[in-house]
């Protein structure tokens, strides 16, 4: 369980964790509507499915609702939205990562993994048009509005996956450090952490100053977070050529026998379970990474938050090393 020390924010945080579990139950009650009378059957949510461990970044995005002064009812419905996105984008990574991190929790056969994953997706989607229509029929949302979100939600998580799609096949040559930072990671996650943001940009009156200064804020927080992937990442995505920014540090850095370690990696079989901690062999690379995912993750929680709430930018960070796994290899 999340403590928070400073006594301000309790009732803050109380307020973002009531809003939080009324918008994913109201996501479990529309898959549940969707699922019924199916083959399958939704469980129950769990006190663990509204924990905010599990949904700090929801949370996050929830907060910057907040203090833009976005109406209470607004932000459930977005929040609702936030996890029918999140529920297609964990689907479709489990699906290229061959791995499964659950959204819904059903009766299906545990090792039905990539069928769970694909439900996750298919259930996610037909979610979102039933939250956006619960919205319309409150007198939240226009049924243009409705439409041009849709769309521009997809859009905005295509340019993600279109990423993705270059390098099922591999990567192909490897790229220096900063034209991953610059070219490959800002499309991969960079940008998908300001989806949240497109239905509220074609609803509401957002001011313009502040709109751009939050997605600035959540952009450098998923390029942190992707650096941190990255490490976590690195034997898999050395192994699948896979753009990764500690393989591009390695590779062109200035410590050959950290290069020359990496060498027979790219050449690994795919049996068998790759070395979660493969990065403790590269000091150098861990050093240079560690400091760029830190700059990126400060940069990024300092314009999110706001002046009376600094005090959550270390605690934030900590937070998305641990939940990533990358906290073993940073020095907090």
């Amino acid at each position: 369980m999340m403590k928070f020390d400073h006594k301000e924010i309790q009732p803050f945080i109380s307020l973002l964790q009531d809003e939080l579990r009324e918008g994913l139950t109201l996501y479990w009650n529309c898959a549940n509507e969707i699922l019924d009378k199916s083959k399958i059957k939704l469980n129950p949510p769990s006190e663990n499915y509204f924990s905010m461990e599990n949904n700090f970044f929801s949370a996050l995005f929830l907060y910057s609702y907040y203090r833009e002064g976005i109406s209470r009812s607004k932000r459930v419905l977005f929040a609702a939205v936030n996890q029918c996105l999140r529920g297609m984008v964990t689907g479709c990574d489990n699906i290229l990562d061959n791995e499964y991190k659950k959204t819904l929790d059903t009766d299906l056969p545990i090792n039905a993994t990539k069928f769970r994953s694909i439900l996750d997706i298919m259930v996610s989607d037909r979610a979102l048009v039933s939250i956006m229509h619960k919205g319309y029929l409150d007198g939240e949302f226009t049924l243009d509005s409705i439409l041009s979100a849709n769309r521009a939600s997809l859009h905005g998580l295509l340019k993600s996956g279109v990423q993705e799609a270059s390098e099922e096949n591999g990567a192909g040559d490897i790229l220096e450090p900063e034209e991953i930072l610059h070219r490959i990671h800002p499309q991969k996650t960079g940008i998908l952490f300001q989806v949240p943001w497109v239905l509220p940009e074609l609803t509401e009156g957002i001011n313009q100053e502040f709109l751009e200064e939050i997605k600035e804020g959540l952009f450098y927080i998923g390029m942190g977070c992707q650096v941190m992937d990255d490490m976590v990442d690195l034997a898999m995505d050395t192994r699948m050529n896979r753009h990764n920014y500690i393989i591009s540090l390695i590779w062109h850095g200035e410590n050959s026998l950290e290069k020359e370690f990496l060498k027979p990696y790219f050449t690994r079989e795919s049996s068998g379970e790759d070395d979660p901690n493969l990065l403790f062999n590269f000091p150098d690379a861990i050093k240079a990474s560690t400091q760029k995912a830190l700059s990126l993750l400060k940069k990024g929680t300092e314009l999110v938050f706001d002046q009376k709430h600094k005090f959550m930018v270390n605690y934030s960070i900590d937070f998305f090393a641990k939940r990533i796994g990358a906290h073993r290899f940073f020095k907090l």
